[in-house]
């Protein structure tokens, strides 16, 4: 800005001695210095306000930025969700055509079952080996059942044999 050197410097202080004279010059050196000092303070807070407004705008182009990024996805979401419902609808006529090819395809229709006929009870077994139902056997022994209660009566519940080991 201004190209100001010592020697310039030196030939300006020597000018300022001879026209204000010796005994005004410290009074308008202090004077100088605290109007330098106001505006340098004054050019300090401008540029903070400038740097502050710089930093507002870069966050409210980063807040737009976030914002569209935000709809974008959004969008592609909702893009992906149609996408599988529509598969999703294709596999289930697919999948209804081949199980009834007289049904058709029918969206949101329940795929039917073949009948089957219902399976036959397993034949009961004459002779099988009884198995304690409380668990008061040790591994590998089998004890007697118990028999079963007459209609209408309770079984009664197991003695245990307290030991004194």
């Amino acid at each position: 800005m201004f190209d100001i050197t010592s020697s310039k410097l030196l030939i300006l202080g020597i000018v300022a001695l001879l026209v204000i004279g010796p005994k005004d010059l410290p009074a308008l050196l202090r004077t100088i210095g605290k109007y330098v000092g106001i505006i340098k303070r004054q050019a300090a807070e401008f540029r903070a306000q400038f740097d502050e407004a710089m930093r507002e705008s870069e966050f409210a182009d980063l807040k737009r930025d976030v914002e569209s990024l935000g709809r974008e996805a959004e969008q592609t979401m909702r893009a992906a969700e149609q996408s599988v419902t529509k598969d999703l609808a294709e596999a289930q006529d697919s999948v209804n055509t081949a199980l009834d090819p007289q049904i058709g395809p029918q969206i949101g229709a329940a795929p039917t079952a073949p009948e089957t006929p219902a399976p036959e009870p397993a034949p009961a077994l004459a002779e099988a080996e009884p198995r304690p139902l409380n668990g008061s056997a040790e591994h590998g022994e089998v004890g007697a059942a118990a028999p079963a209660p007459a209609e209408g009566q309770h079984a009664a519940a197991p003695q245990v044999e307290k030991s004194g080991a």
